[in-house]
């Protein structure tokens, strides 16, 4: 389905001081919500316990989580593990000292006050060092996946476009992270699998705009730049409407249908992907064109023709 009968003529680029000023707000922002606030970390990375029980038969998620608050165990996180009848728990660390047998009989009691034919299937502590563990890895992670992004837009297209691709990431991670330290939300691993599938989705709409910036440049002549890459915007329009708009239409089904465990997940996926659609063109198109990205820049090296007559 196409919204424009005719390709529009937007002129993107000639809003392009704006735009930087919104994300360099964007940016400063989120760096000072992380500073001032910091990260709300979540089990995965601060260590706790891991309890699963089993019900005689189906249980509400609701109903376990009421009582589990009810019963002092405010910070639980309550989920299905496998079948409807078994719930999965994470709590934050009880304090220095306490065993896991001793949490396993408090949480058991509270929930056995209601169901008292619950089971206990196992419980597990994660210590602080494998939250830090799991914290570098991720960190790692995250380098590594701008490193290589970094050198393969570099093969395939020209350092220019390389650089405003991987700004344009960076951008789109440093604001999902603010969004979090902002709003005080939970930031496990399942946030940053968020954060990793962001940059593959806005890494893709970049090249799918690069692409056509680098066909308009070799194919036209005699525009400026800024009018060559507002022409590839303005086709591929459509395009990332479409993407975009079916994209966050399954994430807003999964933050308010799937439940709290991937609500975490969903969000940083949503904010990331709406960010990125924006960063896509006025970061990281517009970081090629003040890079002074030219037609001659795409253009295949030739080959010296060798005479061989003596």
């Amino acid at each position: 389905m196409r919204y424009f009968s005719r390709v529009p003529k937007i002129d993107w680029m000639g809003r392009t001081r704006v735009m930087a000023v919104i994300s360099a707000i964007l940016i400063f922002g989120s760096f000072a919500a992380v500073l001032a606030r910091g990260l709300n970390f979540g089990i995965d990375f601060t260590g706790g316990y891991l309890v699963e029980v089993n019900y005689p038969e189906s249980v509400n998620l609701e109903e376990v989580r009421t009582e589990l608050n009810e019963g002092g165990f405010d910070d639980a996180l309550v989920q299905f593990f496998g079948t409807s009848q078994d719930i999965l728990i994470r709590l934050a660390p009880r304090g220095e000292g306490a065993e896991a047998s001793t949490v396993s009989d408090e949480v058991l009691t509270v929930l056995r006050a209601g169901t008292p034919e619950i089971e206990l299937r196992r419980i597990e502590f994660v210590g602080p060092q494998v939250g830090e563990d799991l914290a570098l890895d991720g960190t790692l992670a995250l380098m590594f996946a701008v490193i290589g992004i970094l050198i393969y837009v570099s093969f395939r297209f020209e350092w220019k476009f390389s650089l405003g691709a991987v700004l344009a990431l960076l951008h789109d991670a440093v604001v999902v992270v603010g969004y979090f330290a902002l709003f005080g939300i939970e930031f496990d691993l399942t946030v940053l699998a968020a954060i990793l599938a962001v940059i593959g989705y806005s890494l893709n709409d970049s090249i799918v705009v690069f692409d056509r910036i680098r066909e308009n440049f070799l194919g036209t002549r005699g525009g400026t730049p800024a009018q060559t890459i507002n022409l590839s915007i303005n086709q591929m329009l459509a395009r990332t409407i479409n993407t975009g708009t079916t994209t966050l239409v399954v994430l807003f089904a999964l933050l308010f249908l799937g439940g709290e465990t991937i609500a975490g997940f969903a969000t940083a996926l949503i904010v990331g992907i709406t960010v990125g659609t924006y960063s896509s063109i006025f970061v990281a198109s517009a970081l090629v064109m003040w890079l002074g990205a030219k037609r001659e820049d795409l253009m295949p090296p030739q080959e010296t023709e060798i005479d061989e007559m003596p």
